[in-house]
């Protein structure tokens, strides 16, 4: 996992700025040397990755007690968990969603409060949408306490293709809802527990982002 402590002012993350320049350097010497074969799949290939490291500009207008999704992406599921699982115990609701490469991967703090632990955990890289990547895949876990002392975990899972979670907060670091705290590169998959007394908003199959949508409402 990297971390940065940088707050991004650009249309595109910095993670994503040198695999734009090699692209367009590569695309420039393949001109100059006339070989449109090698040119233009490469040229496409550094378009889709500047779309795919877009970092737009997200506003929303503060409710009480809003939790917003912390990712682009769709609901792939919701559950009510009695007993909790390996990353938070006793009753909690889980809310996952998946962003396929097409979705901004810009992960966003989802209530205000402060970040009281952060943890990092290898694994594998089965696919993302898939239910055993929640347990077995690399991922960064976040807890987040609220300003009202409620807590929320939030669960960065790398898929198939990402294979690198990038988190740009620390432990005991206060953040605003909103504000970006990291991404993970090339598909992956979000997770939030939530109290178990808070009002999901949210179904499972509707799309969501980072920042505007709100998944549900602490209580």
């Amino acid at each position: 996992m990297e971390t940065r402590k940088i707050e991004n002012r650009l249309p595109i993350t910095w993670e994503g700025i040198p695999f734009i320049l090699i692209g367009m350097g590569l695309t420039t010497v393949f001109l100059i040397l006339r070989l449109p074969y090698l040119s233009v799949p490469l040229a496409t290939l550094t378009l889709f990755t500047i779309f795919f490291f877009r970092d737009p500009k997200r506003e929303f207008i503060p409710q009480e007690n809003a939790v917003l999704t912390p990712a682009d992406g769709k609901i792939i599921s919701i559950e009510k968990l009695e007993n909790g699982d390996s990353r938070l115990k006793g009753r909690t609701i889980k809310i996952s969603i998946f962003m396929s490469l097409l979705n901004s991967h810009v992960n966003r703090i989802p209530t205000a409060g402060k970040i009281s632990q952060l943890k990092y955990h290898p694994g594998k890289f089965f696919s993302a949408n898939l239910d055993k990547a929640s347990l077995y895949n690399e991922n960064s876990v976040m807890t987040l306490e609220t300003n009202s002392k409620q807590k929320l975990i939030l669960v960065q899972v790398a898929g198939f293709i990402a294979r690198r979670i990038v988190c740009w907060v620390q432990a005991g670091e206060y953040v605003r809802a909103g504000q970006r705290f990291g991404l993970i590169r090339f598909g992956s998959r979000l997770e939030v527990y939530l109290p178990p007394n808070s009002v999901v908003t949210v179904k499972k199959g509707e799309k969501v982002k980072a920042g505007q949508t709100v998944i549900g409402y602490l209580s």
